[in-house]
């Protein structure tokens, strides 16, 4: 290949960087200024005593990071074996002789993947020499590339190489003791909550963010589809998203320059400062090996090695972990100590480094020989890093908890080094259902124990308020429209289906005259698709859980379980609710709860089962798309299995909640776990292909704009004609009283009045005639603000809740419970008649009304006692 003239294997200008701007550049990194890509540009051609000066500043910035995590003067290793699960790949790296082929692996008398007894028997034998760490490493995706994976997975009953990964990790973990570390490659966000469960840690390498590495004929990635950078960039927030210590870093010397491979340090810190979650970076030398297309490749010197280690030093700061693979570096180990390493990585004393097979480990013992001789003391780590140890939820699933706890020096995070490797069981927590904290926050929020308007780590759990005010900064302006608003008012009237996306647009911005106009033409359209009757249903809201670590920006609900607000229903104490509800009328209860983890993926079955089992004939809306793939990749069912399952169990319909927005540049603001909108969309499309009918919403008036809300009302309009199964459009305007991306500056007051009424409106044409219930929310818009949309497209008012949490403690002050009259006075305000409806808008038994009419108001009983 043909590498750029100012790559890693040397400059364009012979001369390199001018003295000035090494001086200048060096002293700003010495009296600790943040460097620019091109200041670290230049500090990456450092050499001779710019460079000797270049390192003592970055083992300066290292110390006062081992000194701040309690462990000064430690570096640190960690005892692993290496598994080269599979060596198949779809991708063709140009200088990887890692990946292999079916005909070479049948040759030599192997399998496609390693079989389990093979996997276990390096394990075990790892485990007898006090290895703690099982580094599972693999190619991307070679299903998808090769028949013969393919065929080997059908043959095994794995329907993908993740679900091999996962069930080896389990009986890794059960059998012999070793943590999971996996490498399976590039991750999907689905991928991250289906491998979670199983391993502490997982990595890959960023190696580079120069696209140009990848896109052109001749590079080192072309060819191979996983190595494009945006992608694997969204692994790595994907990763943070999902909140699994991740290892990642990069391969220099490979054709990238300089400035690009700054740039690709830089990368790499925005992702670690938004998410928190990468625990490790790897600054790894190309090395050139034979039978490679880039075996005429100069590996990359010492020197580049040496000063990438340094800047990468400086910009990712003192608490960042680095890591130089030991066995690449010929014995150099004090240059890159001094230089601001703190980790040598995973050293194996049974196996071999199965990505650098020419390079032999060195020994633990000249590991500690080395380092000693330089003032550092080897320590023993696990596969994931002390910090992630200590922070516990949500970084560690509960049923990995024991594993790493058994393994872990409680003190400082390390491992115990004479602690016994043997097999623990991967299990659920017992007793998940155990009623605890507060259940009675749909009447009262506890203000002794949580008196400020924020929690304590506002700062740590969301993420980079910094970069997310960065990004949401477009979503805060207003758009100019230039379309004619009197000609798309003119299309709407005649034919809502006919309206173009720049009409639509306009619309949405109306104001004045023309929203009055627009309001009035839905409040038409509404007339002659469902005609005047104003629908409401009696339910009753069961948020049996609160306890929940996603992250969610926009949600006051959530809390941790050590939280004053924290509460967690038992399955009698749910059931309880529902037999309350049926007594005074309901025919629905709808069922949803944070991502408790300590609540097994089966959990919701047992909700569901218990429910049904106390009233058979009371119909279960449960279980929002969010709470669907975490019950999935729990249980290791596919989204279609699981709802089949909780179909059986008793589930009827699905809440079309989780949406937000459906559309990514908003979500990722929005939230930092939730699924991608993607996501949603399978979960949805699968619901109701299975039968299980849903309704659809918009969460919206935060970081969003118009043309987000049309993208969203499109998408669903789509979904709608593929599969019939939305029930109703929801409109949910967004509280922003609680909300901590509104404490921290970002998002807007929630929507204004003008927004509700075009929202409304242009959801009951742009919806016309897929989704005919269009509901408007009285428990965040109030009495008078329901009645306003009610003429404004809406023709429904959803259900008397009975007992409502979310909205409350987001902020609302509208209360948690309707009476059936209160309802009916909202249809009165808008001049039209009310009529109850069931969960799928049919009509209501005349003893189910009988019920309702004779408790309505009178709903002492329902308040719920924690025994």
């Amino acid at each position: 290949m043909t590498t750029s003239a100012t790559s890693g294997t040397g400059p364009a200008d012979p001369a390199g960087p001018t003295e000035n701007s090494l001086r200048r550049a060096l002293k700003r990194a010495r009296d600790g200024v943040a460097l620019d890509v091109s200041e670290a540009a230049v500090l990456l051609q450092a050499r001779g005593e710019h460079l000797d000066a270049l390192t003592a500043s970055a083992a300066r910035v290292r110390d006062a990071g081992l000194e701040a995590a309690g462990r000064p003067g430690v570096i640190t290793y960690s005892k692993s074996v290496f598994v080269p699960l599979t060596r198949l790949c779809r991708d063709k790296c140009h200088y990887c002789t890692f990946v292999t082929v079916p005909g070479k692996l049948r040759r030599a008398g192997h399998g496609m993947f390693m079989s389990p007894d093979e996997v276990l028997d390096i394990a075990r034998k790892g485990a007898a020499l006090g290895c703690k760490e099982a580094l599972i490493t693999l190619g991307d995706k070679p299903e998808d590339r090769w028949p013969e994976a393919r065929e080997w997975l059908d043959a095994h009953g794995y329907d993908d190489t993740i679900a091999y990964v996962r069930a080896i990790s389990v009986r890794i973990l059960e059998e012999t003791g070793l943590l999971p570390h996996l490498n399976p490659g590039v991750l999907s966000w689905t991928d991250f909550q289906r491998l979670k469960p199983v391993a502490p840690s997982m990595g890959m390498m960023l190696e580079t963010t120069a696209t140009r590495l990848w896109s052109e004929p001749g590079g080192p990635h072309h060819g191979s589809p996983d190595k494009e950078p945006a992608v694997r960039l969204r692994v790595l927030e994907d990763a943070g998203r999902s909140s699994v210590p991740f290892t990642s870093g990069l391969l220099i010397g490979i054709g990238e320059t300089y400035e690009e491979r700054a740039e690709s340090l830089f990368a790499l810190r925005k992702v670690s400062r938004s998410y928190h979650g990468i625990q490790e970076l790897i600054i790894q030398n190309f090395r050139a090996k034979p039978d490679t297309a880039m075996r005429g490749m100069p590996d990359a010197e010492l020197d580049e090695l040496v000063a990438t280690v340094a800047v990468a030093r400086h910009i990712m700061g003192p608490s960042a972990c680095l890591q130089a693979p030991p066995n690449l570096v010929d014995a150099e180990y004090e240059r890159l100590i001094g230089a601001g390493i703190d980790d040598w990585g995973g050293v194996s004393p049974l196996t071999i480094d199965h990505v650098n097979p020419e390079r032999p480990w060195p020994q633990i013992e000249e590991l500690a020989a080395k380092s000693r001789a330089v003032g550092f003391e080897l320590r023993e780590r696990l596969c994931v890093y002390p910090e992630f140890v200590r922070r516990g939820e949500p970084w560690l699933d509960p049923r990995l908890r024991p594993h790493v706890a058994a393994l872990a020096d409680p003190a400082t995070g390390l491992a115990l080094p004479d602690a016994p490797v043997v097999g623990r069981p991967w299990q659920e927590p017992d007793e998940a259902f155990t009623a605890s904290g507060r259940t009675d926050l749909h009447t009262v929020i506890d203000t002794e124990g949580r008196t400020s308007d924020r929690r304590e780590d506002f700062d740590e759990v969301y993420g980079d308020w910094a970069a997310l005010r960065e990004a949401a900064a477009p979503g805060m302006a207003p758009e100019r429209i230039d379309t004619d608003v009197r000609a798309a008012l003119a299309t709407a009237a005649d034919d809502p289906t006919r309206l173009t996306d720049d009409e639509a647009l306009a619309l949405l911005h109306a104001d004045g005259p023309a929203l009055d106009a627009l309001c009035k033409v839905a409040d038409d359209v509404r007339k002659s698709a469902v005609g005047d009757d104003v629908t409401y249903i009696v339910t009753r809201n069961i948020n049996f859980t609160n306890v929940c670590y996603t992250g969610c920006r926009f949600c006051a609900f959530a809390q941790r379980r050590t939280d004053a607000d924290a509460y967690t229903l038992s399955l009698d104490q749910v059931a309880d609710r529902a037999e309350q509800a049926w007594e005074v009328g309901a025919v629905e209860v709808c069922m949803q709860g944070g991502i408790h983890p300590d609540l097994p993926g089966t959990a919701y079955f047992d909700i569901a089962r218990a429910v049904k089992s106390r009233v058979p004939g009371m119909h279960v809306h449960a279980f929002s798309p969010m709470e669907v793939v975490n019950g999935a990749t729990r249980t290791g069912m596919s989204i279609r299995e699981w709802l089949s399952a909780a179909k059986e169990a008793g589930l009827d319909s699905v809440p079309g909640t989780a949406a937000e927005i459906l559309d990514d540049e908003v979500r990722w603001i929005l939230t930092k776990g939730k699924l991608p909108a993607a996501t949603w969309i399978e979960v949805i499309e699968t619901a109701h292909e299975l039968g299980l009918r849903s309704s659809s919403t918009m969460m919206y008036g935060h970081v969003d704009q118009p043309r987000h809300w049309l993208g969203h009302l499109r998408t669903l309009a789509g979904i709608q004609q593929r599969t019939g199964g939305f029930t109703e459009f929801v409109t949910l305007p967004f509280i922003h009283t609680n909300a901590p991306v509104y404490l921290a500056g970002i998002a807007r007051p929630g929507p204004t009045v003008r927004d509700n009424r075009a929202v409304t409106a242009m959801a009951r044409l742009l919806l016309h005639p897929h989704i005919p219930n269009i509901q408007t929310s009285w428990v965040k818009l109030g009495t008078e603000g329901a009645a306003e949309m009610l003429r404004s497209g809406a023709n429904d008012l959803g259900g008397t809740l009975m007992e409502e949490t979310i909205s409350r403690m987001a902020g609302s002050s509208y209360g948690s419970y309707k009476s059936v009259k209160d309802l009916i006075a909202v249809a009165d305000a808008a001049g039209r008649p009310a009529k109850p409806r069931t969960t799928l808008y049919g009509p209501v038994p005349e003893e189910r009304q009988r019920a309702a009419r004779d408790s309505d108001g009178h709903l002492p009983q329902l308040l719920p006692v924690l025994d």
